[in-house]
């Protein structure tokens, strides 16, 4: 009987790191939104986290790295709560390829009928027809109105242009010239050195993937030098905005300030290097 009772005691689920991160910050008598202020983190993440709800945080690595500084301001191990991350990201990401594999030709059993192939061939067969009727009856001369196409192709470049900066306008107003810059390693053993126009260090390491460091306020046109610029994801102020590079390459005396940040990235093709 006690076999029995140790067996299911080990069987028991352990804490998520969501639940982790909620019980300590409790323990410690924060709120969320002291938590957002202390991290820079948005609050909304800070919830998908403490519930598990990975697939709210715009990728895996936010993902690692958010949950990372959470436990780091709480004083807790950083790699055992991105491991716990890391540990409940899998499942959902293996279950896409199953999905995928669920059908394997050859195999009998997963084969459809004859009756649904016969079913789904007549269907395919009428919308082809109706297909067919509706291009006809739409190219007779003078039937019906004129094609969608050419409504779509009587909007001028200015209007397309006013839409789409309107939406760019809608992204950018929200993230601030003055808002924490913070990058996350999307690989392992990723070397940077991050210093200010002084050339005074703020950091110099091999970073691990998910890890992230947050350029100091305080500091004066901060910079980087890294030969995978493509290897960090940016946020400003919790919110994601382009990265330096999508390929390998040496970036060195770059400004990374949030005002620097967005001015390589407001459509004018300016960009801040020293």
């Amino acid at each position: 009987m006690e076999e029995v009772e140790e067996e299911v005691a080990e069987e028991l689920p352990l804490e998520s790191a969501g639940q982790m991160l909620r019980r300590v910050r409790n323990e410690q008598g924060l709120t969320i939104g002291e938590i957002a202020e202390k991290t820079r983190i948005p609050t909304r993440h800070l919830d998908a986290i403490e519930n598990g709800e990975f697939t709210k945080l715009p990728a895996r690595t936010y993902a690692i790295g958010f949950s990372r500084t959470y436990a780091q301001v709480l004083g807790l191990d950083e790699s055992e709560v991105a491991d716990l991350v890391r540990g409940e990201l899998a499942p959902k990401e293996d279950s896409v390829p199953g999905y995928l594999m669920s059908f394997e030709p050859g195999d009998p059993g997963k084969v459809p009928s004859r009756g649904l192939a016969w079913a789904t061939a007549i269907a395919a067969l009428v919308l082809m027809i109706g297909a067919g009727s509706y291009f006809a009856q739409r190219s007779g001369i003078g039937i019906g109105p004129d094609p969608i196409v050419a409504d779509v192709g009587e909007m001028d470049g200015p209007q397309v242009g006013q839409i789409q900066g309107e939406q760019v306008a809608e992204t950018t107003q929200a993230i601030t010239s003055d808002g924490q810059v913070a990058f996350t390693a999307l690989e392992d053993g990723v070397w940077v050195r991050f210093y200010d126009t002084d050339g005074r260090r703020l950091m110099e390491k091999q970073m691990a993937a998910g890890e992230r460091f947050e350029i100091p306020l305080e500091a004066e046109s901060p910079r980087i030098w890294t030969g995978r610029p493509d290897a960090f994801a940016i946020t400003i102020d919790g919110r994601p905005v382009p990265k330096l590079a999508e390929e390998e390459s040496v970036m060195r005396d770059v400004v990374i300030s949030a005002e620097a940040l967005l001015a390589r990235n407001d459509g004018s093709g300016a960009i801040v290097n020293n």
